[in-house]
This record gives C-alpha cells, structure tokens and sequence, in this order.
C-alpha cells in the first residue's frame, strides 16, 4: 500500500495474502529473542530504534531497518511493564518497584529511579520531567537528570493506572496555569481521575462518576478536556479546569480498554470486541468496527486507516471514514497490547503478552 505504513512485530510471522475484504499482510521483520511475552514497546522520534519491554526481565533496543537488537538492557528484578524510548534515552518501568533510564548507544543504566512501594505501571516523560502511576496508590514526578522524585501525588484510594499531562503554556488564561507548573492527570481503578497541579502536588479536581475502574485517559489540551475509558462501559469527557463532567458515550457493552483522540473524533477499543467512533464534541456514535474475535486491547489511526489489536492475536486496518475492514495481520500468538505506527518510509509494529491470556 504505497503511502501507508507497514506492519511488522514480535511474533508476526509473514502469511498469505487473501483475496477480497480482510486481504493478509505479511510481516517486515519478526524480533523475536526476548524469553517472555513482550508487555510494551516505544519507537524513538527518528524512528531508528524500537524498544521493547518484556516479562523476562529485560528491555531491548532494535533496529527498525534489519530487525536486529542493537542492545540488551538488564537490572530489573522483575518484569518489565512499560517503556518510553527518546533519541538519546531509554526509559522502563517494573513490577520491581523502580524506574530505570538507559543510554541508547551503550544500553548501560545511567539512573534508576527509587520512591515507589509496588509495582509501577505507567511512566510519562514530558517537560524534561518524568511521572510515573504506581499499584502503591501513588503518581509521583521525578527529575529526569537526578532520578530525584520533585512530587509526590497522593489521595487515590487504589492503583493508578493511566497519565497525561498537559503544560502551562496549553493551558492559556486557566486560573493558576503557570504557578501550577502544569497539569497531571491520573486514572484509577478507585473509579476517579484526579487533575493534580504539578508545582505543588495538590489536587485541583477529582472526577467522579464512573462506577468502574479507569483504564484508559486521552487529554484535549486545547478544550482542556479528558476523556475517561473504564470497566463500566462507558467514556465520559470532563473539564479538568472546572472537574465538571460534559457528557457520557454509552453504547459499549463491556469494559473500554483503550482511546484514540484524532480530529474531534474519539475511538474507543472495548472488551465487547468493538472499536466506536464518537464525535468528541456531542457523544453521538458515529461508526462501529466489528469484525474482532476478542477484546480490542490496543488502537493507532494514521492518515484515514485505523489500526486495532485484538485479544484474537490479529492486527487489522480499517478505513475509518467507511468502517471497512482493508487487511487483517496474523502471525501473533496472543493478545496484542500495543501498536506503533511509522510514516511511508518507516516501520510500525505491534508485540504481544505471549505468556498471558487474552483480555
């Protein structure tokens, strides 16, 4: 597909094309010497390097021009549960306790990160800052140059799932913006997301409304808008400056596992094995995607296609405008749980939890 981006991953063996809707695509290249399922992987900004994070334990680096691991980063105790790769750094996270920063060209630790108490599921890097959300309750922000935790953010009552940050300058004429040192926003399995003001670690809003746990967060920062994805099958958009809460999407029938924010469009990945369409502004479902075999764990839109993973090991496009089914990619073995995406002349690619079942 001349102009669009290609598929390749872990696990994604090359399979024969088929004819019609759904044709097969084959895979670019298959990185495959991690020793456990991979549970994230992050592409740096020239699009050179994929990191992945896996459950043996380790990250590697890999070139995304032959496939091959460019380096092997170990020192965590446990596995591997998030990762964030930048031009010069490398960035995971562990059900150690820690965060670690890395050297791309060495693959030597230059920093580990201690301060949380439990497994920490998600990190962030943003404003030369990084923030991490933890199982200990807690979202902390650290100095990415010391390791040094600036901010502790407390009063979730359960683990803290998701991030998203917005700057002081996305924030224009918001009350405090700039003393606030910018805004974090947090989700959790407490049934809450809470906007917390960076500078001073308080708590600006709570959210509150949803009856589930939330697993998913994308932030607007022009209309300073959240959206909400959670176990109640619902998302629900919010005004961080004010915490008022602007409307309910209601139409999926189980959990929402994943959003995607694209041009005033909201797409949401859901455990009902759908992917909809929303438009952000009103709530009105527009589209639905159904042709999955289980959950939609992950999501990725790029220039009119939409690209979903599944809980059924297949990657699938989709035409977003016309919800049409274009190619379906197998090769995986388990459920898929994260995709990158590249331009014409660069690499996307997805990695599987091979040693957990599906959603």
């Amino acid at each position: 597909m001349p102009g669009r981006p290609s598929l390749a991953g872990r696990c994604l063996r090359g399979s024969r094309r088929t004819g019609g809707m759904g044709g097969g695509g084959s895979a670019l290249r298959v990185c495959a010497d991690h020793r456990g399922g991979i549970n994230w992987l992050s592409l740096s900004p020239d699009g050179r390097r994929l990191l992945t994070g896996s459950e043996d334990g380790t990250a590697r680096l890999w070139s995304t021009a032959d496939g091959q691991c460019c380096a092997l980063l170990q020192g965590h105790e446990s596995y591997v549960t998030f990762c964030h790769l930048e031009d010069e750094a490398a960035f995971t996270c562990s059900a150690d306790c820690t965060i670690r920063k890395w050297d791309v060209r060495t693959g030597q630790c230059l920093q580990v990160f201690r301060g949380h108490t439990s497994i920490v599921n998600r990190i962030l890097v943003a404003d030369n800052q990084l923030f991490s959300g933890s199982y200990d309750r807690t979202a902390r922000a650290w100095s990415v140059d010391k390791g040094q935790v600036s901010q502790e953010f407390r009063g979730h009552r359960n683990c803290v799932l998701t991030l998203a940050y917005s700057a002081p300058w996305d924030l224009p004429g918001a009350p405090c913006a700039e003393e606030a040192g910018g805004l974090l926003v947090t989700g959790s399995t407490d049934g809450t997301a809470r906007v917390w003001q960076v500078a001073g670690g308080g708590c600006w809003q709570t959210l509150r409304g949803h009856t589930g746990a939330v697993l998913c967060l994308v932030l607007d920062t022009p209309s300073h808008t959240a959206f909400t994805g959670s176990t109640d099958a619902t998302i629900r958009a919010w005004d961080i400056l004010s915490g008022e809460q602007l409307r309910v999407f209601r139409e999926h029938q189980g959990p929402v596992i994943c959003l995607e924010l694209v041009n005033r469009h909201v797409y949401s990945g859901s455990a009902d094995r759908t992917v909809k369409c929303w438009l952000a502004d009103t709530g009105e479902r527009v589209r639905t995607f159904a042709a999955h075999g289980h959950s939609v764990s992950a999501l990725k839109y790029h220039a009119g296609t939409l690209f979903t993973g599944s809980g059924d090991a297949r990657a699938r496009a989709f035409d977003a405008e016309s919800g049409a089914l274009q190619r379906v990619f197998r090769g995986h073995a388990f459920v898929i749980n994260c995709i990158q995406l590249r331009m014409p002349s660069q690499t996307t690619a997805t990695a599987p939890r091979e040693n957990k079942a599906p959603l």
